[in-house]
């Protein structure tokens, strides 16, 4: 995960034109594509939730008093790190343009 973390800060955070022609070099097939992409970005959003709240828990209080409620400066820095990061679906357009996202097909047999 650090990994990802690493690529996706090196990214720009908002959407880019693709060409669609780079997109459907591997798959001939554009549909195709964005499927494996949606595939990999689901894969990656539950990786980043899954770390986040990991993090989270670790400033998770037992105390059940509302009024004992404060707010940690570190727990803040990690959800506004993670709010910086680029959308699971930006980084596997990248991944996917890059050649480093592996993809096969199912035998249908």
């Amino acid at each position: 995960m650090a990994d990802i973390k690493q690529k996706a800060q090196g990214m720009y955070s908002s959407a880019q034109p693709r060409n669609i022609s780079e997109l459907i070099k591997d798959t001939h097939n554009i549909y195709e594509s964005l499927c494996i992409i949606s595939k990999r970005a689901t894969q990656i959003a539950v990786q980043m939730k899954r770390e986040l709240h990991a993090k989270l828990e670790e400033f998770a209080s037992t105390t059940e008093n509302l009024e004992e409620i404060h707010e940690n400066k570190e727990q803040i820095e990690i959800s506004k790190f993670y709010e910086r990061l680029p959308n699971p679906a930006i980084i596997a357009t990248n991944e996917f343009l890059e050649g480093t996202l592996y993809h096969r097909y199912r035998d249908t047999k």
